[in-house]
């Protein structure tokens, strides 16, 4: 394998219209993206039922289904884990994206989001027994699972299952590799333990890496200003041995065209490289209010709706730039168009579904404080 074949476009933060309707994909410009993409050598594209409200599949089949030979590109896509009641779910959502996607068979077919909560569903459904099958039966050429947890939990998984599986994929960066909430590192480990290949999400953990506050930016630049943040973080995870895909969430154009010369281009990291980037690990975490990576799963869960991740990402910028006040403005906005911070009940449903483990009740708690001009009192849920 080359690094080339280790690019792979990542379809769930895809060019919007409308930034608060993730359903208004950009057509156009996908597409733009997608044959530049192409064009380079590249051929890999990772979706889900649920990505960009049920859309991104059919944003797929428009700009590449519909436009290349079938032999000419690869396909994920993965098993709606949270919505499963019974084994007849499995067949019903997979020929469904089939059918959005325009094909009759994956090259990567996910069990999605391997949570503690998300896993009782999958094994209530037999949802794995189901992946083995569409491997034997030729729906999906490779079969395995994305997964949000901890390592106790993986090896659970794979001592079960890990004998027919090919892949896990998993959250993986330099931040976040020797944490011990994500554990990146043991999670990695694990896999090569069973033998499975490791395809990497996240490698900018939602973009909390490339946007660090500007102290950071500016050491980046000073240690070497030829190459962007992303291109660093990209390499991390490529200079792994066993990771042979690392999926990048591109919305602009410029992102697509350095991550193509990242790895037209690649470069593993040497020891200098890596001492540099666990320094900034440290750096950015001591300055990171809340290591949200704006998934999105614990706005599913909860019970109000709130905002989460968007609360999470004013609170992060507001607390690095304390002499702006605009960001104050920001909040009641959202406050007040969406639903506001202080609305939490605290019933923790969010906690289990949270993929950084992030207490997020007591967070978003801080965050009203933060900004506490705008509410009288934050309400007692004790």
């Amino acid at each position: 394998m080359t690094f080339k074949e280790k690019f792979g476009f990542g379809c769930m933060r895809l060019p919007q219209i409308d930034k608060n309707d993730p359903t208004s994909i950009d057509q156009e410009l996908f597409t733009q993206m997608v044959d530049i993409y192409m064009e380079k050598g590249f051929n890999y594209f990772d979706t889900s039922y649920a990505y960009h409200g049920g859309v991104s599949e059919s944003a797929i089949r428009k700009a590449v289904v519909e436009r290349y030979p079938r032999e000419s590109f690869k396909i994920c896509d993965k098993m709606p884990t949270w919505a499963l009641t019974s084994k007849k779910d499995n067949e019903k959502f997979v020929d469904e994206m089939l059918e959005r996607l325009g094909i009759d068979y994956f090259d990567v077919f996910f069990v999605h989001n391997i949570n503690v909560p998300w896993y009782k569903l999958a094994e209530n459904a037999k949802t794995f027994e189901y992946v083995k099958k569409m491997k034997e039966n030729g729906k999906a050429k490779k079969i395995g699972f994305s997964f949000h947890d901890n390592s106790k939990l993986l090896k659970e998984v794979l001592d079960k299952y890990g004998d027919f599986l090919d892949i896990v994929q998993l959250e993986l960066n330099y931040l976040d590799w020797e944490d011990s909430a994500i554990e990146a590192h043991k999670c990695y480990d694990l896999c090569v333990e069973h033998g499975l290949d490791v395809y990497v999400m996240e490698p900018l953990k939602g973009g909390v890496i490339v946007n660090p506050p500007e102290e950071i930016k500016n050491d980046f630049k000073e240690f070497n200003p030829d190459k962007s943040i992303a291109s660093f973080a990209l390499r991390f995870c490529g200079s792994l041995e066993h990771v042979k895909m690392i999926l990048c969430g591109m919305s602009r154009m410029e992102d697509l065209l350095d991550n193509c010369d990242t790895f037209e281009n690649f470069e593993v990291l040497n020891d200098e490289e890596s001492e540099f980037l666990e320094k900034m690990a440290e750096k950015l975490y001591s300055q990171l209010a809340v290591p949200c990576s704006e998934c999105g799963y614990c706005i599913d869960s909860c019970s109000e709706k709130i905002p989460i991740a968007e609360f999470f990402s004013l609170y992060n910028i507001s607390k690095n730039q304390p002499e702006s006040n605009i960001y104050k403005n920001y909040f009641d906005k959202l406050c007040d168009e969406k639903v506001p911070a202080k609305n939490c009940t605290d019933c923790k449903t969010c906690l289990d579904y949270c993929t950084q483990h992030i207490d997020i009740p007591g967070e978003l708690k801080k965050v009203c404080e933060h900004f506490k001009d705008g509410f009288s009192a934050y309400p007692d849920n004790s």
